[in-house]
């Protein structure tokens, strides 16, 4: 395995993993690159494949689950899958990249497991479950019952936040970008 370093941020949905990896891809010094994940889902209005997600048929996602070509992957919802294929991030390693992920809590277990001390794993965590809730509901894209169903998995995934090698606790935007630059920066550096 040769090649660029792996950047893994993950925690709870609404916690601002998304925004801070955009963050720490605006940094050129980083050289980093986004692993676009795959999916059995249906493309969406505006989705593009091999930007967005890698579209798969869920009968495609299964063989490549079985010819073991994923880093790490899950069933989301039943015939669901999302995962990180292998071939996508050595493609992007082999060609001299860091490689940048916001990946779920598991999946970045699992990516951490296979590249160990070629990676680093930043868990974003909210202040609290209450802020997270008003960030879900804030976002008004979701349902309900879908918040409580992310509130619910968000529970079990803070858990987990401590297999992580540092926890961002992003109170304040600003500050978690402030953390999480020299983490990164002295890694990859």
């Amino acid at each position: 395995m040769t090649g660029g370093k792996l950047v893994i941020v993950s925690g709870p949905s609404g916690a601002g993993k998304s925004t801070i990896v955009k963050h720490l891809l605006s940094n050129t010094d980083y050289n980093l690159t986004f692993s676009v994940s795959a999916c059995s889902r249906k493309m969406r209005e505006g989705e593009v494949d091999g930007k967005d997600y890698h579209f798969l048929s869920i009968d495609s996602f299964k063989t490549k689950i079985d010819d073991n070509e994923f880093l790490e992957w899950e069933e989301v919802y039943p015939n669901s899958y999302y995962g990180t294929l292998r071939t996508e991030v050595e493609s992007l390693r082999s060609s001299g990249h860091n490689v940048i992920f916001d990946v779920d809590v598991m999946g970045g277990i699992n990516i951490k497991r296979h590249y160990k001390e070629l990676s680093i794993s930043i868990f974003v965590n909210p202040p609290s479950l209450e802020d997270l809730e008003a960030r879900l509901k804030a976002r008004n894209t979701e349902s309900e019952e879908d918040i409580a169903r992310r509130l619910r998995k968000s529970k079990m995934e803070i858990i987990y936040g401590k297999r992580f090698d540092h926890i961002i606790v992003n109170s304040k935007l600003e500050d978690a970008f402030a953390e999480a630059d020299p983490l990164v920066g002295n890694f990859l550096m």
